[in-house]
């Protein structure tokens, strides 16, 4: 008689979520297929299933990289914190840099709240890295 194993992963799920995420994402950059909804903008209806996607592919990202559910990465989680708080505020920057390109010259070719979108990003970014510089060095419990 065989024995069967049922081992399972304790990890959350996040192969659904990267899925749903692609095809959300694909479908407001590419296709566009949304209906007008109340408002009478498909635009608007398809920028909400882009924000969806990209919220999705962020709760993916999440639990694939830290193996366990949530949406903020505590600094316990950080495998190397003094060099990677380094990093993500260089990701603020040029996110925010790239939040005042997108809302200034490159505004006619992009649809209107892109610089809005990318500036809560970046101050996002900012704010965790603050956060990561501030306990790590004066507010260091010792």
């Amino acid at each position: 008689m065989e024995e069967k194993t049922n081992i399972e992963s304790k990890d959350p799920e996040w192969l659904p979520l990267t899925i749903a995420s692609a095809l959300l994402i694909l479908d407001s950059l590419v296709f566009g297929i949304a209906p007008s909804g109340p408002w009478n903008d498909s635009g608007f209806t398809t920028g909400v299933i882009g924000m969806a996607g990209l919220s999705m592919g962020y709760v993916a990202w999440y639990r694939y990289t830290f193996k366990r559910k949530g949406l903020v990465p505590w600094i316990d989680q950080w495998e190397n914190p003094e060099q990677s708080v380094k990093l993500v505020f260089a990701a603020a920057v040029i996110t925010l840099a790239l939040a005042w390109i997108s809302g200034n010259p490159m505004q006619p070719y992009l649809p209107e709240p892109t610089g809005l979108v990318l500036t809560l990003v970046g101050l996002l970014l900012a704010l965790q890295s603050i956060y990561v510089y501030l306990v790590l060095g004066p507010l260091k419990e010792d």
